[in-house]
């Protein structure tokens, strides 16, 4: 693999601030945000006066434990436009992801946030080793996801030449990475896994590919999938994060010189790691629960945004923001399947809307090739006709959801019942 290590004259000046000064700049940003959330957005004021906390009582970056949490409760609450800090017509953009209810979760830029996300992706790209003039192959979902146009605007920005492929029709994947020649690609490291398949099949040697380096990002992977994409691709692989509440991808990255963790924009971004259980602040270096507050966002600012995923804070290395270990799970019962969030809650309302359906369901985890996959097991009720039952689920869940599943119908009773506690998923990828 070549050696892509940034030119460190070709960073921000921000990316290399003293500790000292970057607090400082924190603390700027923090006690504007907190201002122009409490001014702008009800359910902040709400929030904060329930607490008894004011802006003004944050003196130091320590007292932000003094204010409550933000959950994607909160934005389901005010959908659509309710936790927007400006005008809607300020509004330069909206996406949006799926929440456990079915109802997206909404999230608002105005052109400033734009030319900063844009700007952040654009110094992930950097950092693991993409250049002005290179090509890159998006493979990340564009629509309402925040992958695809996040990434898309992040290589414009850095100047670099964007192929916008987006997801899916894999075997053209291939074609236009071996036919255009790019330097790197984006896509989620499960989908690569697919891209690798595609390339066997085809009788091709993907070691002889031109990718120099992937970014993967929108679900967790494992170092073993890092190493089996490095050598298979002779490529580098790094981790890029984000999600959607916050900002999108380009939140945190890792640098392709060193692989070590992915270190967080603490610039635009306050990270705290907090007991799943009591909320509770902890030190860096133990493992615990991703809250992030935004600080420079305008149009949607969040104040302690709880991630659900759990985490470590560590100290930096190849730049001086800190670092965060790769997330090892999540504390709640969220499934991340090719990229899209799916709980199940949302399939028990999809099941629970197709009429001659039983009330009970389970959902199993497979693997398919490389692949996640997912089988949803329901009944049919007496006299109803089973399988168009499975047909109209299918297609609720894949447009409602956005993941295409199988539909396995069992007899009646033969789905598993609840002795308490409903099992709900049922993980056999291992198996």
């Amino acid at each position: 693999m070549k050696d892509l290590t940034p030119d460190p004259t070709t960073l921000d000046p921000e990316e290399t601030m003293p500790r000292d000064r970057l607090e400082a700049l924190q603390l700027e940003r923090l006690r504007e945000t907190l201002r122009h959330a409490y001014e702008n957005v009800a359910t902040y004021r709400a929030k904060f006066d329930a607490a008894g906390v004011a802006p003004d009582d944050l003196k130091t970056l320590a007292d932000l434990a003094k204010f409550p949490f933000t959950v994607k409760d909160d934005l389901r609450q005010a959908y659509p436009f309710g936790m927007f800090a400006v005008p809607r017509n300020r509004i330069a953009r909206i996406h949006a992801s799926s929440g456990t209810t079915g109802k997206p979760t909404v999230v608002g830029y105005t052109a400033q946030d734009l030319d900063h996300w844009a700007g952040l992706v654009a110094r992930c790209l950097r950092a693991a080793g993409v250049r002005a003039g290179d090509m890159v192959h998006n493979a990340y979902g564009y629509g309402l996801f925040t992958g695809g146009l996040g990434a898309h605007c992040g290589i414009e920005k850095l100047g670099a030449t964007v192929v916008p492929v987006s997801g899916g029709m894999t075997a053209r994947q291939v074609q236009l990475i071996e036919d255009f020649r790019p330097k790197a690609i984006c896509v989620t490291p499960s989908y690569m896994l697919n891209i690798l398949e595609e390339y066997h099949r085809q009788g091709l040697d993907p070691g002889a590919c031109p990718l120099e380096v992937g970014i993967f990002g929108a679900e967790p992977w494992t170092p073993a999938m890092r190493a089996e994409i490095e050598e298979a691709f002779d490529m580098h692989a790094v981790d890029i994060y984000g999600l959607s509440e916050v900002m999108g991808p380009g939140v945190a990255q890792e640098c392709v010189d060193t692989k070590d963790g992915l270190h967080i924009w603490e610039d635009h971004f306050l990270p705290e790691i907090v007991d799943p259980g009591t909320g509770e602040v902890l030190p860096d270096g133990e493992e615990g629960e991703l809250v992030f507050t935004t600080l420079t966002k305008r149009g949607m600012p969040v104040i302690r945004y709880r991630t659900r995923d759990l985490t470590t804070l560590m100290p930096g290395t190849a730049r001086t923001h800190r670092r965060m270990a790769k997330v090892t799970g999540r504390s709640d019962d969220m499934i991340i399947l090719r990229g899209v969030n799916v709980f199940p809650t949302q399939v028990e309302e999809r099941v629970l809307a197709v009429k001659g359906l039983a009330p009970y369901f389970q959902i199993e985890l497979v693997k398919a090739g490389n692949m996640d996959a997912m089988r949803i097991h329901v009944e049919g009720l007496p006299g109803a006709d089973a399988a168009a039952c499975g047909v109209v689920l299918s297609r609720e869940i894949k447009e409602r959801i956005g993941v295409t599943c199988e539909i396995v119908l069992a007899e009646p009773g033969g789905v598993e019942r609840s002795q308490g506690k409903a099992r709900r998923v049922v993980d056999n990828r291992a198996s």
